[in-house]
C-alpha cells in the first residue's frame, strides 16, 4: 500500500497535463473556427478552398482574410489562374487587391490580355494619383477624348502663325486609348497634348497662307498622325479631330509696325547724337574764336612796345610818327563816319 500511493500520484499528475493540453488545444480550435469558420466555408462552396492554417498564417502577417479569401474567391469564378500567395504578396507591397482583380475580370471579358504581374505593375504606378488600374482597362476597352490644349490650363486654343504673317489658333480633340504594355514607364496624358501642340504649331507654321489652314483642317490631322506621337507613351492616339479654327490677329503687320517704331527710336537717338555733336562742335568753334580774338589784342598790345623800341634804337623820327598818328586819326574819322552813315541809313529806313 505504501507503494501504491506514489504511483498513483504520477499518474494522476499526468494525466492532469495531458488533461489540460488538450483543453488548450481546444480552445484554439474554438478560436480558430469562431474567426475563419464561415469564411472557411464560404471559400471551399465557392470551389476556391482555402486552408485553415493558411488562413491563420494570414491572420499573423496582419493580412486581411476576409478581402483576400473573397477576391481569390472571385478570381477563381472568373476563371483567373491567381494563387492566395499572389494577393498577399501584393497587399504587403502594398496594392490594392481587390482593384487588381476586378481589372484582371475586366480585361478578360473584353478579350484583352493581362497577366497578374502587369497588373500589379499598373496597380502600384498609379498608386497616389486619381487613376487606377480598373481605369487604365477601362480606357483601353473604351477610348478616352482629350482636349489639346488642356482647358485647365486656361488657354483655350493652340495659337500659331502662318508664313503670311496672319495668326492662326486651332483646338484639336484627340482619342486616345490605353496600351497596356507600355503603360508602366510611359509617358502620360501631358505629353500627349504637349506632342500635338507642337504638331499643330508645326503644321500651321508650315503653310504659306492662313487659308490653307482653314480650307483644308484635316491637313493639320493627317500631318500630326504621320509623326508618331504616341511613341513611349501611355496611350494610343486613335485619331486627332480638329474641333475649331479661328483666324487671329495680323501678327506680321503687328511685328513690322513695331519694327517701324523701333527704327525711328533709333534713328531719333541717332539725330540727338549729331545734334549733341554739332552744339559740342559750335561751343569748340566759339571758344577758337576767342582764343583768336585774344591773340589779335595781345599782338595789338605789342606795337606801343614796337613804336617804343625803334624811337630808341633811331628807326623812327618824331616826323615819321606824326605822320603815323595823323593817318591813324583819319582813319578812325573816315570809320566813324562811315559807322554814323550806317546808321542814318539804318534811321531812314526804319522810317
Amino acid at each position: 500500500m505504501k507503494m501504491l500511493l506514489p504511483l498513483s500520484l504520477a499518474q494522476l499528475g499526468f494525466w492532469n497535463i495531458i488533461l489540460i493540453l488538450a483543453l488548450i488545444v481546444a480552445l484554439v480550435l474554438v478560436i480558430i473556427l469562431a474567426n475563419f469558420l464561415s469564411i472557411w466555408i464560404r471559400a471551399a462552396f465557392s470551389g476556391a478552398y482555402v486552408g485553415l492554417i493558411e488562413m491563420v498564417a494570414m491572420r499573423l502577417r496582419r493580412v486581411p482574410v476576409g478581402l483576400i479569401v473573397d477576391n481569390y474567391i472571385n478570381a477563381k469564378k472568373a476563371g483567373l489562374q491567381v494563387t492566395v500567395d499572389q494577393l498577399n504578396v501584393h497587399f504587403l507591397a502594398g496594392g490594392d487587391v481587390s482593384m487588381v482583380v476586378r481589372a484582371l475580370i475586366a480585361a478578360q471579358k473584353a478579350a484583352i490580355h493581362l497577366d497578374f504581374d502587369r497588373a500589379c505593375a499598373i496597380d502600384l504606378a498609379t498608386k497616389g494619383t486619381n487613376k487606377t488600374v480598373l481605369d487604365a482597362v477601362k480606357t483601353s476597352v473604351n477610348p478616352k477624348v482629350i482636349d489639346c490644349p488642356n482647358p485647365a490650363v486656361g488657354k483655350p486654343t493652340v495659337d500659331a502663325v502662318a508664313k503670311d504673317g496672319i495668326q492662326v489658333r486651332a483646338r484639336a480633340r484627340v482619342t486616345v486609348r490605353t496600351n497596356l504594355d507600355r503603360f508602366v514607364g510611359g509617358a502620360t496624358e501631358e505629353t500627349i497634348i504637349a506632342r500635338v501642340g507642337e504638331g499643330i504649331v508645326s503644321t500651321i507654321g508650315s503653310a504659306n497662307s492662313y487659308k490653307e489652314v482653314l480650307e483644308n483642317p484635316d491637313l493639320i490631322s493627317k500631318t500630326v498622325l504621320g509623326k508618331a506621337l504616341d511613341s513611349n507613351t501611355a496611350f494610343e492616339i486613335l485619331s486627332i479631330d480638329i474641333a475649331d479654327v479661328d483666324v487671329g490677329e495680323n501678327v506680321g503687320a503687328k511685328l513690322q509696325a513695331e519694327q517701324a517704331e523701333a527704327n525711328k527710336l533709333i534713328a531719333q537717338a541717332q539725330a540727338e547724337v549729331r545734334r549733341a555733336m554739332a552744339v559740342a562742335q559750335e561751343q569748340e568753334m566759339h571758344a577758337r574764336t576767342q582764343e583768336m580774338r585774344a591773340r589779335v589784342v595781345e599782338a595789338e598790345a605789342q606795337i606801343p612796345l614796337a613804336i617804343a623800341d625803334a624811337f630808341r634804337k633811331g628807326n623812327l623820327g618824331i616826323m615819321d610818327y606824326y605822320r603815323f598818328r595823323n593817318i591813324q586819326a583819319d582813319t578812325q574819322m573816315r570809320e566813324n563816319i562811315a559807322r554814323g552813315g550806317e546808321g542814318s541809313d539804318k534811321g531812314n529806313s526804319q522810317k
